[in-house]
């Protein structure tokens, strides 16, 4: 069984946060102790603090390829004018290089616009609705569907691509249902390399 960590667990909010945010924990905690332990014990209790460094290191290293608030800005403006030929091609080669095999629905209704596979993994994404001010439960659910209709052994996954927000109805369904969420940033970092400048 995988573990998985709690989402608003201490660590897994600290992950989600600057690094120096548990660097500064590890470091406070390291001071207290120093200050009100005994002598034999001001060791024990400074090592107290080594799991906030360890997700320092993690928050870090996570982060160190994330673009910038300019580089989302860029990314938002390019894709937001966009058609959807255009937008779709760049989003098949970012799947492809992240070592996806690519297929695309035939059917006009489709609720997913591309099939990704890798390994025993299977990911229904909709994006064709990228533009939309606000995303639904109507685009969601149908998302779902297909994801529960897909037969086989393999274990399917789920992603929107939104610049816009989900309403407030979609948020839980899509946390409840574990469908992922693409926004400006999430595109951002996928287009990473990719040409964005269409015309």
């Amino acid at each position: 069984m995988k573990f998985q960590m709690a989402k608003n667990s201490l660590f897994a909010i600290l992950l989600r946060s600057p690094w120096w945010y548990s660097l500064l924990i590890a470091v406070g905690i390291g001071l207290i102790t120093s200050a009100l332990l005994p002598a034999d014990y001001r060791v024990a209790g400074a090592i107290s603090g080594f799991p906030f460094l360890v997700i320092a290191g993690l928050s870090a290293w996570r982060r160190r390829q994330l673009p910038n608030a300019a580089r989302v800005e860029a990314t938002y403006q390019a894709v937001s004018t966009m058609a959807w030929p255009v937008f779709s091609a760049l989003l098949e080669q970012a799947f492809a290089r992240d070592g996806y095999t690519v297929t695309r629905p035939t059917r006009a209704d489709a609720a997913a616009d591309f099939v990704l596979e890798r390994g025993n993994r299977r990911m229904f994404v909709a994006a064709r609705r990228w533009k939309s001010a606000r995303t639904g439960l109507e685009t969601l659910r149908a998302l779902q569907a297909a994801r529960e209709a897909a037969d086989g052994d393999r274990i399917n996954d789920a992603l929107v691509v939104a610049l816009g927000e989900l309403t407030d109805s979609a948020r839980p369904f899509a946390a409840e249902q574990r469908i992922a969420v693409w926004q400006a940033a999430e595109i951002a970092q996928a287009l990473r390399g990719l040409p964005l400048d269409t015309r």
